[in-house]
C-alpha cells in the first residue's frame, strides 16, 4: 500500500482547521500544525494545540509573515491545507495564503495544496453582488497564484456549514433554532446544500492522496442533505412535533435590511441572499472538470440533516 502524504494544517486552531486536524490524525496521516511563536496568553488556544500533540500530531512554529519559517516547515512535508478564516465576522485573511503559496513555490516539494475554500465555489460567482463578492474574488486571486505557480491542487466546495445554516434554520444572526417562529427567505424554496463540518473536514482529507482529484474542484453533496429552508423547517418541526408560527421576507426587504448593517454583515448577508434567493449552490450540474465527494467515497457515513438538528433538541 502507498505511504500515506505527511499533512501540514495551517489555521489547525480554527472552526474548521481543528476538525481537519482530526480527521488527517484519524485517517492514518502524519500531521504537523503550524503555529506561530508569539501566542501570547491564548490559553485555549495552548491548550488544543497541546491536545493535537496528545493526539500524536506535531507542532510546528512558524508564521505567515516569515517566509524563511515557512519554507523550512513545508519542506518537512507532502501536502498543505489551509483552513484561515474567509468570513468577514472573525477574521478575513483569504490573500494571507499568496505567502503560503509563495513558499510552497520555493519549497518545491509539496505534492497537493488545498487553500482556504470549503463554502461556495468562487469560479461561479463571478456576478455575486457588492460588497460580499470580495470573499470570491480573494479566492479567485489565491487560485490564480497557485495555477501560475504550477502547484497541484484540490479545491474543496463544501457549501453550508451546518452549524451556521441548520442551526438557526438558515435564518441569518441565528445559530439556535426557535421552538416558535421561523422567517423565510423568499417562499423558503430554493434549494442548497449543508454539510456536517466534521464530515467537511473527513471528505477534505479523502482527497489528498486521490489521484481522481488532483488538480480539480470537489463539491460535498450529500443527497439527502440538498433541501430548501421550508424543507429544513419541516425537519425541526417533525422533531419537536410542533408547527413553527411563519412569516416572509421578500428580496426586496432582505436587501433593504442589508444596507442598513455594517460592513462584515453586509458581506455575511451577502453571501445569505445568493444562497437562499438565487439557489446559487444547488442551481447547477457538476461537470467533467470537477467531482462529488459522495459518490467518490460512499463508505463515508455523512451526517443527514435529521440527524445534524436532533443535537437541538
Amino acid at each position: 500500500m502507498a505511504m500515506k502524504s505527511k499533512v501540514l494544517i495551517v489555521g489547525g486552531t480554527g472552526y474548521l482547521g481543528k476538525r481537519l486536524v482530526k480527521a488527517s490524525l484519524a485517517q492514518g496521516h502524519e500531521t504537523y500544525v503550524l503555529h506561530r511563536e508569539e501566542i501570547g496568553v491564548d490559553i485555549e488556544k495552548v491548550q488544543m494545540l497541546l491536545s493535537f500533540k496528545q493526539q500524536g500530531a506535531h507542532l510546528v512554529t512558524g508564521s505567515l509573515n516569515d517566509h524563511q519559517s515557512l519554507v523550512k516547515v513545508v519542506k518537512l512535508i507532502d501536502v498543505v491545507i489551509c483552513a484561515i478564516s474567509g468570513v468577514h465576522i472573525r477574521s478575513h485573511q483569504i490573500l494571507l495564503q499568496l505567502k503560503l503559496v509563495d513558499a510552497i513555490k520555493e519549497a518545491g516539494n509539496v505534492k497537493r495544496f488545498l487553500p482556504s475554500e470549503f463554502g461556495t465555489d468562487p469560479a461561479r460567482m463571478e456576478n455575486a453582488m457588492e460588497p460580499g463578492r470580495v470573499t470570491f474574488d480573494d479566492k479567485m486571486v489565491v487560485r490564480s497564484a497557485i495555477e501560475e505557480a504550477g502547484i497541484p491542487f484540490t479545491y474543496i466546495s463544501a457549501n453550508c456549514f451546518a452549524g451556521y445554516f441548520l442551526g438557526g434554520l438558515c435564518q441569518p444572526g441565528f445559530i439556535l433554532p426557535s421552538r416558535e417562529q421561523v422567517r423565510l427567505l423568499g417562499d423558503g424554496n430554493q434549494k442548497a446544500i449543508y454539510v456536517d463540518e466534521d464530515d467537511i473536514a473527513t471528505y477534505s482529507i479523502k482527497t489528498i492522496d486521490d489521484p481522481r482529484t488532483l488538480n480539480k474542484t470537489v463539491y460535498i453533496r450529500p443527497p439527502q442533505n440538498i433541501l430548501s429552508q421550508r424543507e429544513v423547517v419541516q425537519i425541526w418541526e417533525k422533531l419537536i412535533g410542533k408547527e413553527l408560527l411563519k412569516s416572509f421576507i421578500s428580496e426586496q426587504e432582505f436587501l433593504a435590511i442589508m444596507k442598513e448593517q455594517d460592513y462584515a454583515e453586509q458581506v455575511g448577508l451577502t453571501h445569505y441572499y445568493h444562497v437562499c434567493y438565487e439557489g446559487c449552490l444547488a442551481n447547477f450540474e457538476i461537470g467533467d472538470g470537477a467531482e462529488e465527494a459522495s459518490k467518490l467515497y460512499p463508505e463515508v457515513k455523512y451526517t443527514t440533516v435529521e440527524e445534524y438538528m436532533t443535537r437541538y433538541l
